[in-house]
């Protein structure tokens, strides 16, 4: 009988095992080792970036005399935080006790800017030299030069700095308009007076307006980290240029929460163009009052859809009005290129140089047609003015399952308003959580238009609303001061 040694087969089976655990750990180790590769490769895509923009990008301490009750000294304040400008906008001036007479002394505050010209050109923040006696800027070489300032516009809070040099580090400028959301930003600065301070992020979105931090915004959002001190400095794309100036940031401790705010560098390409040719900024106006168009408001004025951008008032005297813009009117694309919101038309206008023909695509009674508008310059005196605060007046009332009381504009009435007589029907009194509070209606605006149509006195009023066909919702037009908007009221 021929017997079997186990023992071969054990060797057999082993060897097996030796080979599949060879076929199995080196794929996986080879796909450690490129992944590990992946990310040398990407830290040494940042670090190359950074040391190329880095001699471009500068600390700028500057001094101002300020007027100011004592307070907390910089003993108590080892960063100067509280003197940073950028800190300031957000969360106030520096404590001040009530009962201490002002002085006058010198505060310090500090900054980031970056050169993009060999002669020394530095674009920073408006909020990090403005009213200051002197501006020093600091290299990353530890070179120091004095600037001067060669124009500001507080507007977009853009400032243009000069320091006197030759073959200086710059730069470049990219396109911030071919950024996308989710692409990668480094932003360099002086957080905390920390100088060639670098974080990276991403570009969490575009477009951020309405913050109140700037009369025109159109900011990029990103989350790298962004602190006081970093204001006036670049925000990278990977490729090295500058697509965005560090502005504002989102915070309720003061440090970095992750929402950070940069002008986008298309806008002030622009600014800086006019600060260094004229000294100052010289912008586009169309002059008419705008609003953006909802639901309701499509369906008020017979839209298929909520777009566009109505057109609330025209003002006299105006390029809107010469070129035949009206009340009522919707405005949907500017030279060829959709309007997103009030905010796009807005800053597209102010960007538009003076006596420059553009063509808006608008809808006008449900019918689209083409209107050509050449831009005048924007007057001095533009902006909104300041709410007055007024005492609500008792009158009758006709639209109060709206929650409106509403009176008859007499002289007396129209005086103290600043109206004329006769201009329309008075808001006297608005209930509290009512239809009409809950679009903003106030006491002391003034309807003019029901549905479409003029109206001078609640008589008038009263007889459009019993010939209206849906009475649970009102198309008014709202007149508060100079400016007038309109509004759907929908009954309880």
């Amino acid at each position: 009988m021929k017997h079997n040694h186990p023992f071969p087969k054990l060797q057999i089976a082993a060897t097996l095992i030796f080979c599949l655990s060879l076929l199995i750990i080196q794929p996986v180790q080879a796909f450690q080792d490129d992944n590990i590769a992946l990310l040398d490769r990407s830290a040494r895509a940042f670090s190359s970036v950074v040391k190329k923009a880095g001699p471009a990008v500068v600390y700028i301490g500057v001094e101002k005399s300020v007027h100011a009750r004592q307070g907390m000294g910089r003993g108590q304040d080892p960063f100067g935080m509280f003197n940073d400008p950028f800190f300031q906008r957000f969360f106030g001036p520096q404590f001040q006790h009530p009962n201490v007479p002002p002085k006058e002394f010198k505060q310090r505050a500090a900054g980031s800017g970056f050169i993009i010209s060999s002669d020394g050109m530095i674009l920073t923040n408006n909020h990090v030299v403005e009213d200051a006696d002197t501006i020093k800027v600091r290299l990353a070489d530890k070179r120091e030069f004095t600037a001067t300032v060669i124009g500001t516009d507080p507007q977009s809070d853009v400032a243009l700095i000069k320091i006197d040099g030759e073959n200086l580090p710059t730069l470049p400028l990219g396109n911030s308009d071919t950024l996308e959301v989710g692409e990668w930003v480094i932003a360099i600065g002086s957080p905390f007076e920390l100088s060639q301070s670098v974080t990276v992020g991403i570009v969490s979105a575009k477009g951020r307006s309405r913050l109140g931090i700037n009369d025109y915004e159109n900011f990029i959002q990103t989350d790298a980290a962004i602190n006081p001190g970093n204001s006036g400095g670049p925000l990278l794309n990977i490729h090295g240029e500058a697509i965005g100036i560090n502005t504002a940031i989102f915070s309720r401790s003061g440090g970095s929460m992750g929402i950070g705010f940069a002008i986008p560098v298309n806008m002030a390409k622009n600014i800086q163009k006019q600060l260094q040719k004229n000294g100052k900024v010289t912008r586009g106006w169309l002059g008419v009052v705008i609003q953006n168009v909802d639901e309701d408001l499509a369906q008020s004025f017979h839209l298929e859809k909520a777009k566009g951008i109505l057109v609330s008032e025209v003002a006299a005297d105006s390029p809107a009005k010469a070129a035949g813009l009206k009340q009522g009117d919707v405005l949907l694309a500017l030279d060829g290129v959709p309007l997103n919101d009030v905010t796009d038309l807005r800053n597209k206008i102010a960007m538009t140089t003076p006596d420059t023909t553009i063509k808006l695509q608008i809808i006008r009674n449900g019918h689209e047609k083409s209107i050509a508008v050449t831009i005048g310059e924007q007057p001095s005196s533009f902006g909104t003015p300041a709410q007055k605060k007024i005492s609500p007046q008792k009158g009758d009332s006709t639209l109060e399952n709206m929650g409106l009381s509403l009176q008859d504009l007499n002289a007396d009435l129209a005086d103290q308003f600043n109206y004329t007589k006769g201009q329309g029907v008075l808001i006297a009194q608005v209930a509290p959580d009512s239809p009409a509070a809950r679009v903003g209606l106030r006491p002391g605006q003034l309807i003019e238009e029901v549905n479409q149509t003029r109206v001078h006195s609640l008589a008038e009023l009263k007889r459009i609303l019993k010939k209206t066909g849906n009475p649970q919702k009102i198309l008014l037009r709202i007149r508060a001061g100079e400016y007038s908007q309109y509004v759907v009221l929908h009954s309880k």
